[in-house]
């Protein structure tokens, strides 16, 4: 593995293993999870056991963790049984493992044991194991590889829930993936949680309405409300809604961010005349992103624009610590963005 840190994708141009999807996993003599992703990582091994359950309802699963080794578990869990089984052995930790797994795994890519697969994660927080990676990279042992990078902007989210609906042949409104998303910012667990819900408990398309009926407490999907409604210009709205969510326990800082998300956005795709799909291959949006960037733009100009960024960085510095009143400074900028004038102007 590179250095801590280091992206998965990187790893994986270089590496001449087979590639293959999280979402679509496969088993193999050895199977190496790699990155930090722990939500893909956990759907890419249950998946393996999966394939290899359907296949054999006799497999034999053993969990084995490379940091606390026993020399010769590998090759004993790995070695046929008396009845032929199939066997699964999960080793964790392998970013930490000691000498002895280091060597003996090295040592099993040689010659690995037939019907068994054996499953590496690690997480790429350390070196530790390059020399077993660098092999099993290099072809030795007839492993793949299943890659899973972290996922922390905002578009990977989206891509992410977005590939949880469509895995599920489900269909959800761009607008409802958008406030799904915006509503488990910080915790993949939950949106992942969040999208299985909406899965099996809903039938049809998934709307703004169900979104809102299931996660509308979310502090990140109140705060998207208030900035939609202040940057439609409806000011008295969006000071009420901007109350509410306080009054629900809203923080101001994803409060901010969420207004200040959108204006980028909407900076971004002014001015620009190219179909959506052009642009948003060229900013790294979505096409709904750009499509709902325009929309937002109406009746918005240069000096307004501007005026609104200005108001949301101020509003940003004061509620993270420049301010003793960050509900005034909050209010202050839903009141220059609604009405895209001065404070008190």
């Amino acid at each position: 593995m590179a250095a801590p840190r280091s992206s998965s994708r990187t790893a994986a141009k270089s590496a001449k293993i087979p590639q293959v999807s999280w979402r679509e996993p496969r088993p193999a003599p050895v199977v190496l999870v790699s990155g930090p992703e722990e939500v893909c990582a956990e759907r890419a091994i249950a998946g393996v056991r999966q394939y290899l359950r359907t296949e054999d309802p006799a497999l034999e699963v053993s969990d084995v963790r490379a940091d606390d080794y026993s020399p010769g578990t590998l090759l004993a869990l790995t070695s046929p049984s008396l009845f032929g089984e199939p066997r699964l052995v999960r080793v964790s930790g392998v970013e930490k493992c000691s000498d002895a797994f280091l060597n003996e795994a090295v040592s099993y890519l040689e010659q690995p044991q037939e019907g068994a697969t054996v499953v590496l994660r690690h997480t790429g927080a350390s070196v530790r194991g390059k020399k077993l990676l660098d092999a099993l990279r290099a072809g030795t042992g007839g492993g793949i590889e299943i890659a899973c990078p972290a996922i922390k902007r905002d578009s990977d989210r989206v891509d992410f829930a977005a590939g949880e609906f469509r895995a599920a042949k489900r269909r959800i409104l761009p607008s409802a993936l958008r406030a799904l998303v915006s509503a488990f910012a910080d915790d993949l667990t939950e949106l992942a949680a969040a999208c299985q819900q909406l899965i099996g408990d809903v039938e049809g398309d998934i709307t703004d309405e169900i979104v809102t009926k299931y996660y509308g407490g979310r502090v990140e999907v109140s705060a998207f409300v208030v900035a939609d409604t202040a940057i439609a210009g409806r000011y008295g709205e969006a000071l009420i809604a901007l109350r509410h969510a306080l009054a629900s326990g809203a923080d101001p800082v994803p409060m901010v961010a969420a207004f200040a998300m959108k204006l980028r956005g909407m900076a971004r795709v002014a001015g620009n005349r190219e179909s959506s799909r052009q642009l948003a291959q060229r900013l790294g949006m979505k096409d709904w992103q750009v499509d709902r960037a325009r929309r937002d733009l109406a009746g918005w100009n240069e000096r307004s624009l501007g005026m609104a960024i200005q108001a949301t960085a101020r509003a940003d510095a004061e509620v993270k610590g420049a301010s003793r009143d960050p509900v005034f400074a909050l209010e202050r900028m839903v009141t220059v963005i609604a009405t895209r004038e001065p404070f008190g102007g």
